[in-house]
């Protein structure tokens, strides 16, 4: 087997967007919330984003969710329009599983690190080296790499699909994310092999500061993505999906929570549990060799300006064609299908 050459990727430094007046603020809030009515179109916003597009979109019924709900949310709006703050995959997904409506982005350079790290034809290639393996791909991928998959998955339904992978006996080729294919071989037992991807957010956590912070709170929680690295993960009381770490913070009982995410993460927490203490888990730190110190610089290219200005324009819209689409979709349908099944 050759070995995998990953292209480089190069991080954004993160955008200081313009600050603006209260005033300024309410007027854009205003003009956006006018023209999803006008466009009869949906915002719909990622955790990673800033607080106030969140807020925005539970105001004007549309979607706060990960991936898989951004997802599935499009396609039982009736909207004819849907407005997907968050990565470029984001958008695609939603225009795979809904190729009859206009998705606009805020910023079309607004990508992701295992996106960008894993492109087609590296992919591809490498696929073809194992015919007998099931390809797993996580969502945080191109339409193409996608179409190219056997079974698409998110961070919250990744154990379950791969669980029933293996009790079939099936071999799995996993990709692009190396740090959550690791933590699902190591749950389920599935025999598999990675592409050797990972995200800048997740992979900036210390583990040495981490136990630090841990000693001087020692009643916290620690909750970890599972793309976080191994030595991370073993730290964790909880390991799970941004959904499933929302969720912690609102049921268990502790009142401290140390939190190995991106940091967009905390609006919804503090909105479902605003008693809760959250502190960021420990990254090297701004100034220093961070990328991402905890944050996305892609996901903080999403602004209220600019969700203006594409609803005014009709500007970045996000384009699949027809015959990626129907290939692409066959596998997010199966994991949708999927999930569909297990919570009957």
């Amino acid at each position: 087997m050759a070995e995998i050459s990953l292209p480089i990727v190069s991080v954004p430094a993160h955008i200081q967007h313009p600050p603006l007046s209260e005033a300024q603020e309410q007027e854009l809030t205003d003009k956006i919330k006018r023209l999803l009515k006008e466009k009869n179109a949906v915002l719909v916003a990622h955790y990673y984003t800033d607080g106030k597009l969140q807020k925005l979109a539970e105001q004007t019924g549309g979607c706060v969710a990960d991936s898989l709900e951004m997802a599935r949310f499009g396609t039982e709006t009736a909207a004819d329009t849907l407005v997907v703050a968050g990565v470029k995959f984001m958008g695609e997904t939603s225009k795979i599983l809904n190729n009859e409506k206009r998705v606009l982005m805020p910023d079309l350079n607004a990508t992701c690190s295992l996106d960008e790290s894993c492109p087609i034809e590296l992919f591809d290639a490498y696929c073809n080296q194992f015919p007998d393996h099931t390809v797993v791909v996580y969502a945080n991928t191109s339409a193409e790499v996608k179409a190219r998959s056997d079974w698409v998955v998110t961070s919250g339904i990744a154990l379950e699909i791969i669980e029933h992978l293996a009790k079939k006996g099936e071999k799995i080729l996993w990709g692009p994310d190396q740090h959550l294919g690791r933590y699902v071989q190591r749950v389920t037992g599935a025999e598999m092999i990675f592409w050797p991807g990972s995200c800048v957010v997740h992979e900036e956590f210390k583990s040495v500061a981490l136990e630090r912070v841990r000693r001087l709170h020692p009643e916290a929680a620690v909750l970890v993505h599972p793309e976080s690295p191994e030595n991370i993960i073993q730290q964790a009381d909880v390991v799970g999906s941004t959904t499933a770490m929302i969720k912690a913070v609102k049921e268990m009982p502790n009142k401290a929570f140390i939190i190995a995410t991106d940091k967009g993460i905390f609006s919804k927490m503090k909105e479902v549990a605003p008693d809760k203490i959250l502190i960021e888990a420990p990254t090297v730190g701004e100034g220093a060799t961070c990328q991402s110190c905890a944050a996305c610089p892609w996901m903080g290219m999403n602004s209220l300006s600019k969700v203006a200005a594409i609803l005014e324009h009709g500007t970045n819209e996000i384009h699949v064609s027809p015959e990626l689409a129907e290939k692409a979709y066959i596998p997010i349908k199966r994991m949708l299908d999927f999930a569909a099944s297990i919570r009957k």
